[in-house]
């Protein structure tokens, strides 16, 4: 720990003092792995993410409470009101990421700058350390959005780490009937069991796309074959033309049956898997996020026509919604925390993060 000066806020700028901080797996992941998440940013024309040779103060998961406002800010909210905000900073050079740049230092702090626009106040006096989830509880419900689940749709978690868990709060939330869960951990599988999963599998044992009950999908040529002859023959028993039923069915969102996959992990292998064993037709969604080269069959993907979807964070509106989710009780994140540090056991905690069968969410208390 370092002692640095007080933030002071700029133009449109609030400095909160932290209540609570998550540890993120893209902090784990940047502990060591910073220059290469730097090097992605800067394949897509972001140029500001830190780099090892760089002082960052790690932290983008977090609640607050507001203690001083800058220039030109609008201060509705009054000093010591708890808030949460998107971790997006505004400086004279840009936008920073808010704990992964050196020109944003994060909440692995006793304060912080948030940008004004982006700080939303925290209702229903929610606790502080749910608050705090927040933000990656958005990443999840960004994914779930994504995904365009229906309600009778079957979802399938793939990994239950913290997005994993939070992608079948969120799915249940949404009212999703059916949530397969997948993971080799059991420690990781009865936490998505108290998430709300409807299944859970260990995937040494069992298919996570074998369901105990038929739900009607399609996992061999032959069976796509057949329902593509089947449905033609039936429709020229109508007394209109075939084409007219088969257009208005496709308009009305119907044809064969599939699951959503969500891909939890971010390992090289878990898409090439996924793509070879899911139903034909499957749509997978990518959250996981993957710093190593991977790779699939493309002709497999193509042969199944899987829908293969990759998404990043969340829009503002994903994020307020989240928090009224968590205010409402509509979502309750509690289960996924594991642990509670001051800043002097973070060093400690980022160690026991590495064994799943410990801890999912830790979070950080400044105060402690």
């Amino acid at each position: 720990m370092v002692e640095l000066p007080e933030p002071k806020p700029g133009p449109g700028q609030v400095r909160i003092e932290v209540t609570r901080c998550g540890i993120c797996g893209s902090d784990l992941h940047a502990r060591h792995g910073i220059d290469q998440l730097a090097d992605v940013a800067h394949g897509v024309g972001y140029d500001r993410f830190g780099r090892s040779d760089q002082q960052v103060v790690f932290g983008h998961e977090f609640s607050g409470r507001v203690a001083e406002y800058g220039p030109k800010c609008k201060g509705t909210l009054a000093a010591g009101a708890p808030v949460v905000a998107l971790p997006l900073l505004r400086g004279q050079n840009g936008v920073d990421a808010t704990g992964l740049s050196q020109h944003a230092p994060g909440a692995y702090a006793e304060q912080l700058l948030v940008q004004e626009s982006m700080m939303m106040a925290v209702p229903n006096g929610l606790d502080p350390t749910v608050a705090a989830l927040t933000e990656p509880m958005a990443v999840a419900l960004h994914a779930v959005r994504r995904g365009e689940v229906g309600k009778g749709n079957v979802a399938i978690v793939i990994g239950c780490g913290p997005i994993g868990l939070g992608t079948i709060l969120m799915l249940k939330a949404t009212g999703v009937r059916t949530v397969i869960a997948s993971d080799f951990s059991p420690g990781r599988r009865a936490l998505a069991e108290r998430c709300g999963a409807d299944v859970v599998i260990d995937p040494s044992e069992d298919s996570p796309y074998e369901p105990r009950e038929d739900p009607g999908w399609l996992s061999k040529a032959d069976d796509v074959f057949d329902l593509a002859l089947d449905t033609r023959e039936k429709l020229d028993r109508l007394p209109i033309g075939w084409w007219h039923v088969w257009r208005l069915a496709e308009k009305l969102g119907a044809g064969p049956k599939h699951p959503v996959v969500f891909e939890c992990v971010g390992v090289p292998g878990v898409i090439s898997q996924i793509v070879d064993s899911a139903p034909f037709f499957s749509r997978v969604v990518v959250v996981g996020v993957c710093l190593g080269t991977d790779s699939f069959t493309p002709a497999m993907a193509i042969n199944k026509e899987i829908d293969l979807r990759f998404v990043l964070g969340y829009t503002p509106l994903d994020f307020r919604d989240t928090l009224h989710l968590l205010a409402e009780g509509k979502v309750d994140p509690r289960p996924m925390i594991t642990g509670t540090v001051g800043l002097s056991g973070v060093e400690g905690a980022f160690s026991d993060l590495e064994d799943p069968e410990k801890h999912a969410k830790i979070l950080i208390d400044p105060s402690a």
